[in-house]
């Protein structure tokens, strides 16, 4: 992949000790064995058919291609992979597709950790009619 990330302290990205580059060219089960245990055991059981379709998918499509159109996905719970890093996907969030970006320093964490189901509330004024006590209007 052409693009380069710059970051830690030598200013080049590792994820346990290795680099992008040596991750991008590892096997899946190899570089599962550097994640959590929780992604560890959820690769190692198996990937579903439509997690293996979004994985293919993703080796396809270039970081280009993705950024105009991202790739639409349910999939919340997908491991981020090295393969996906560069890589724009639409998650969706239970009422519409968000945009994610997938950065090196999202390895070891699914799709859906960064898209938000729930926003925050931010109540107005009670109107006429919203609870029992708004009811009262006082004559004078």
């Amino acid at each position: 992949m052409s693009t380069e990330y710059q970051t830690g302290r030598e200013g080049e990205f590792t994820y346990r000790g290795h680099t992008l580059d040596e991750l991008q060219s590892m096997e899946l089960d190899e570089v599962a064995e550097l994640f959590p245990a929780r992604l560890r055991r959820s690769i190692t059981r198996g990937l579903t058919e439509q997690q293996q379709k979004l994985l293919d998918d993703a080796r396809e499509s270039g970081e280009e291609e993705t950024a105009n159109n991202p790739l639409r996905t349910h999939l919340r719970n997908m491991p981020v992979v090295p393969s996906f890093v560069g890589l724009t996907f639409a998650v969706y969030d239970g009422h519409e597709f968000e945009r994610v970006r997938v950065e090196p320093e999202m390895l070891g964490h699914y799709l859906g950790e960064f898209v938000l189901t729930r926003n925050s509330v931010e109540h107005g004024q009670a109107g006429i009619g919203a609870t029992r006590s708004s009811k009262f209007v006082p004559l004078k």
